[in-house]
């Protein structure tokens, strides 16, 4: 791994930026577990019509944060990331699960009922989210990083679609398969719903490979790193 060289400065400011990924990385995360149970569809062009969760809506960010993170930042501060999440998401559990506990005022807007309706699958949804991200999100930054070296730092686009269509594959049909275990989807619409989100997935990923660009395109010049060259915040010798 090549690791740049830069100033207090500029390692502060990287830091921040970090932080910031992080944060919006674990925010997609926690949210995407919250509205999972709200479904739509959308007819893609007359060619294919979907039917997914609108928690399925934020979580590809998840993805996209930790390949620009891979690739500026490296594969440890990925996994960092992706570890700081699976602990994010057991927090806002036991938060709900607390909330569900205790009994609604006779005048509170928010009935014990609604809320359990709302929110009583949450506890099985950020299980089986929390399994199918921790499959997903390691073998993606593997992956990424596996093209990373095959490549020596070229071909961003490459490793982007390879590592994120089959980890959001392992995602979609883990979660599912946990999902109709627990009884929360009924079988019949496994199929279905892993097509439409497998589906979804590997358009988002090829949709969001320009903002990758774009985003690496705007660190690496403003830390002047070159292809294959990455910011190591804990171990950075300063000018």
């Amino acid at each position: 791994m090549l690791v740049a060289k830069l100033t207090l400065k500029d390692r502060l400011l990287a830091q921040r930026i970090y932080l910031i990924l992080g944060a919006l990385f674990i925010a997609s995360l926690v949210v995407s577990n919250l509205i999972f149970q709200k479904f739509f569809s959308f007819d893609f062009f007359g060619i294919y019509t979907f039917e997914l969760s609108v928690g399925i809506l934020p979580y590809p960010i998840t993805f996209l944060i930790t390949d620009i993170i891979s690739e500026v930042y490296g594969k440890r501060k990925a996994n960092q990331v992706v570890t700081a999440g699976i602990f994010a998401s057991v927090f806002s559990m036991g938060i709900i699960y607390v909330s569900s506990a205790v009994t609604a005022t006779e005048w509170s807007p928010v009935s014990d009922a609604l809320f359990d309706k709302v929110f009583g699958a949450t506890v099985v949804a950020v299980f089986a989210s929390m399994m199918a991200y921790l499959l997903a999100q390691y073998i993606d930054i593997s992956i990424f990083h596996f093209w990373k070296r095959l490549t020596r730092g070229k071909h961003l686009w490459l490793r982007n679609n390879f590592s994120t269509f089959l980890s959001q594959f392992v995602d979609t049909f883990t979660v599912l398969v946990l999902l109709c275990s627990f009884g929360k989807i009924e079988w019949h619409l496994f199929a279905g719903l892993l097509l439409s989100g497998f589906l979804f997935k590997v358009l988002v990923a090829a949709a969001d490979t320009p903002f990758l660009y774009a985003a690496v395109y705007v660190l690496r010049r403003r830390f002047g790193l070159k292809v294959g060259e990455e910011i190591d915040l804990e171990k950075e010798e300063i000018k």
